[in-house]
């Protein structure tokens, strides 16, 4: 078994055991390569739940090749749980997201919900955020002015050339971060005008994080 196909394997094991925190109701549902196998497993039990909320247009699409109905999130209020992966997450729970470029509905949904449930593979857990590369929403026409702003701040930010998220923005990869303080730089990312979102979930961060290893899923609770 090659490395790919064993760290796919620990990600399906994290997917499958989030469905133990599925009870009903509306689910909502992230996006990404651990988050597949999530809406994979949550097919097995469809008929426990009364839907979905998903977090791009991606995740629509899977989710409804499976079957499952997918609610706007404006139809239904608050969510059960959550589920979605990170890049990633710091003992406390506080989370780098927006690989995949989804983040500002991501944010949404996660604040929508009553629980969060974080499901990766267990090389995502650091001990300090910013090794990845920080994931900021943009405004197209403030691309250089938040450049210079997320400069200021210490990172080097990266245009994603090419790349047009679902809301029709632009994203910034800000490398070269050490986060000691991840809820006070989310707050002040989040004030640059032109930033859409920024992928900190650090405010709401995530409450319970899956991780897949070789001897099977292992969760995390904060350790705060």
């Amino acid at each position: 078994m090659g490395r790919m196909t064993s760290q796919d394997e620990m990600k399906r094991q994290a997917a499958e055991a989030a469905l133990a925190h599925v009870a009903g109701g509306i689910v909502g549902v992230g996006t990404g390569s651990t988050v597949n196998h999530f809406i994979d497993a949550l097919a097995g039990i469809e008929s426990r739940i009364e839907g979905t909320v998903s977090s791009s247009e991606a995740s629509t699409r899977r989710l409804e090749a499976q079957g499952i109905p997918v609610f706007e999130l404006n139809e239904v209020g608050r969510l059960t749980v959550y589920v979605d992966g990170a890049d990633e997450s710091n003992p406390a729970l506080q989370l780098i997201k927006g690989g995949g470029g989804a983040l500002t509905r991501e944010k949404v949904v996660a604040a929508a919900s009553d629980r969060f449930v974080c499901i990766a593979d267990e090389s995502k857990l650091v001990d300090v955020l910013g090794h990845f590369p920080l994931p900021v929403e943009v405004v197209p026409m403030a691309r250089g002015y938040v450049s210079t702003a997320l400069a200021e701040l210490g990172g080097r930010p990266a245009w994603r050339e090419g790349f047009v998220t679902d809301n029709g923005n632009i994203i910034l990869d800000v490398h070269g971060l050490e986060i000691l303080d991840p809820v006070g730089l989310e707050r002040q990312i989040n004030s640059i005008a032109g930033v859409v979102t920024v992928g900190l979930f650090a405010i709401r961060p995530a409450d319970v994080l899956i991780l897949g290893t070789p001897a099977g899923p292992r969760t995390v609770t904060a350790d705060l």
